[in-house]
């Protein structure tokens, strides 16, 4: 009884530290996380049909919601992608290429840009209702935001803009089947997977009570 007693006043202590640190602790905290998702970047795997990449950002991503909070979720993941504009080569690189070699306007602006888009949606969406809300840090509860988050807020705006790269860019004539194919198709089995790992890692660590006091 001690021990759980114990592991769920270190869970309050820690959430109640991070919402309490001084913006530029915030800050340092953000760019750490940032870093996680580009090294994450680096595992990927690609499809012989697809521009897109399999990679282990997904997990990432969500947690990034978790254990940074509202707005402090999405600002690291908007970190990542403005440094990686900027010239961080922590994007996902493009097959055949080494590790740590895609950064620049050019990668967001190509097939993997919507996706990228879309992890700042998802990490302010998770971010505010691990805040706001005890009941949403319990495993089905945080299964369906994550499902959510996931399937609608990355996987949509990462569809949009494959579609248009394809289309505008590539030259590739691809109608909704085939963007679907190439972008979402591949990725669901790997993709569900990686939700369950991470709303069972955000119910372990996330406090049932309020820290916002």
């Amino acid at each position: 009884m001690e021990l759980v007693t114990t592991i769920d006043k270190t869970r309050y202590d820690i959430f109640r530290w991070r919402y309490e640190l001084a913006i530029t602790k915030k800050i340092a905290l953000a760019l750490g996380v940032a870093c996680l998702v580009g090294l994450l970047a680096q595992v990927r795997f690609y499809i012989p049909w697809s521009p897109v990449p399999i990679t282990g950002q997904t997990f990432a991503v969500l947690i990034a919601g978790v254990i940074m909070g509202r707005r402090w979720g999405g600002i690291s993941l908007a970190i990542y992608a403005v440094l990686g504009v900027a010239g961080v080569p922590w994007f996902a690189p493009q097959a055949g290429m080494p590790i740590f070699s895609a950064g620049g306007i050019g990668h967001l602006a190509g097939p993997t840009g919507g996706y990228i888009i879309g992890f700042i949606i998802a990490a302010l969406f998770l971010g505010y209702f691990t805040d706001k809300y005890v009941r949403a840090r319990g495993f089905f509860s945080m299964l369906g935001l994550m499902l959510f988050a996931n399937f609608a807020l990355i996987y949509i705006p990462g569809l949009i803009w494959l579609g248009m790269w394809l289309n505008l860019v590539s030259g590739m004539s691809a109608n909704i089947p085939a963007i679907i194919a190439m972008g979402a198709t591949p990725f669901i089995v790997g993709d569900i997977l990686k939700v369950v790992v991470a709303a069972t890692t955000a119910k372990a660590i996330t406090p049932k009570e309020d820290y916002r006091q």
